[in-house]
């Protein structure tokens, strides 16, 4: 570099540094909450070689430089939840206070219309008992950061958005399933929640997942440019590029996912893009057992919409269950109580939210006692013209005898399936299906209907989700 040169580039530094201003995400902000007992990622933008001092109220110091293109990257431990607010200043070309920050647990929801549905509700549809939860929404270490609908056809650092803290008119206007989580563990915690959402109604999980993950599969097409038709929120990997990129090491104690019902019409590869999803995002916040908790998409009859089947949408469930079995650190809400066959946008929120609680205090935060895992078919086996079914059961759960349970069908070598009738053995744990139709029963198929919603009663509460025993093709 010639000596000119030289003098230009200092000078072009120097008056950057003039004018330069540090830049953060915007959930680096006031209202924030930052995980506990954690050593915390923070990122920003100010001048090339500026020198970044970061310190906090609760006596935690860390320093960075920013790099030639002005991006610099620290860390910073924080210490135990509690409602004491805090501030965090940082200083560089300029100084920023953010203030009113509180430290405790942290979650990430997102998904389609399901995840995103408020308490408000969505259109026609509303929310069951949501009314009780506006009613206390008035909690100011209750945060939340709602992330605008964004599509972006290369990877965003940024959002546009503000962390809020909870009242009547800031929470009416939040996912119902991420709201009343986060009042779920805020009652059970007692320490502050924040929740972050990122969700838009109508979208593949193609759309979620980076592209270099998706560019081992045929028949994906990308786009170098944002289409100007209204689905471009259904492009391969722009949604993740515009509202899930952002957000990098941003520290979340776990995930929580509501999403399938787009994916309906083309079940066949969902696990493994749920596979890949779950890998993409752990791989992002530099976490490999990050908890990913998801949500079996709720019975609707999907017959009533263009290309319905009523196969189909059960093929998503099953690849849902069969995710929670393969993948550590994962866990599936079953849904076939908690949905309406004639509303794709069910009101049973509640329900399903508690139960995603209930799996993150349990798995999470070492609760006991809770009942938070469906039971699961695990084998099967014929006995002159009788199949008996035999299930993995967690916490001690048991079916409950009743009659006139719904859903069970078997089938012999002409694999016609027929109702079957249903025995409960004695300990709980066994059933035992026939039919006079089916004289020698080869498959079991539970659920398998166009919109089934379940009245097997068992110990927990907790419904099984829908199965089958065969690989026919359907």
């Amino acid at each position: 570099m010639s000596h000119f040169s030289r003098l230009f580039f200092v000078f072009f530094l120097f008056s950057l540094t003039l004018h330069g201003q540090i830049e953060l995400p915007a959930f680096f902000g006031d209202n924030m909450v930052m995980q506990q007992n954690e050593t915390v990622s923070i990122w920003g933008k100010d001048s090339p070689l500026s020198a970044i001092k970061i310190s906090s109220s609760w006596g935690e110091k860390t320093s960075a430089v920013a790099d030639l293109e002005g991006f610099w990257f620290s860390k910073i431990k924080t210490k135990k939840g509690s409602f004491d607010t805090h501030t965090l200043k940082i200083e560089g070309s300029n100084t920023i206070t953010l203030t009113n920050i509180l430290i405790g647990e942290v979650w990430f929801c997102s998904g389609q219309s399901n995840m995103e549905m408020t308490l408000a509700g969505l259109r026609k549809s509303k929310v069951l008992n949501a009314q009780k939860y506006i009613d206390i929404a008035n909690n100011k270490t209750i945060r939340l950061f709602n992330t605008p609908r964004t599509a972006s056809v290369l990877p965003s650092n940024d959002v546009n958005a503000q962390w809020q803290e909870s009242n009547k008119d800031s929470a009416k206007k939040f996912s119902a399933i991420g709201y009343i989580f986060a009042v779920e563990l805020y009652e059970k915690l007692n320490v502050p929640i924040g929740i972050i959402e990122a969700s838009w109604g109508g979208t593949l999980i193609e759309s979620w997942i980076p592209k270099k993950d998706l560019l081992k599969y045929k028949g994906i097409n990308f786009f170098d440019k944002l289409p100007k038709e209204e689905n471009k929120q259904k492009k391969p990997s722009f949604l993740y590029n515009g509202m899930i990129h952002p957000f990098q090491n941003y520290t979340v104690k776990g995930v929580l996912w509501y999403q399938g019902e787009s994916n309906r019409t083309q079940p066949n590869s969902y696990k493994d893009y749920m596979k890949d999803l779950i890998d993409a995002w752990r791989r992002q916040w530099k976490d490999n057992s990050l908890p990913f908790y998801f949500v079996q998409i709720a019975p609707f009859d999907y017959t009533k919409k263009k290309n319905g089947t009523s196969i189909r949408p059960n093929l998503i469930r099953e690849a849902q269950s069969q995710i929670t079995q393969e993948i550590k650190n994962t866990g599936v809400v079953v849904t076939t109580d908690a949905g309406d066959c004639n509303d794709i946008h069910p009101s049973k929120k509640e329900i399903v939210a508690k139960r995603l609680s209930n799996l993150a205090l349990a798995e999470q935060y070492r609760f006991k006692n809770l009942f938070i895992k469906s039971s699961e078919f695990k084998s099967f086996k014929i006995k002159n013209d009788e199949i008996i079914l035999k299930f993995k059961f967690f916490n001690n759960d048991e079916f409950i005898s009743s009659e006139n349970v719904k859903g069970f069908s078997i089938a012999g070598a002409d694999k016609v399936f027929y109702p079957a009738n249903i025995e409960f053995h004695k300990n709980g744990k066994l059933v035992i299906l026939s039919s006079k139709k089916v004289r020698k029963p080869l498959a079991v198929r539970y659920g398998f209907e166009a919109c089934f919603e379940s009245n097997l009663e068992t110990k927990s509460g907790l419904p099984i989700s829908v199965f089958r025993t065969d690989q026919w093709q359907l």
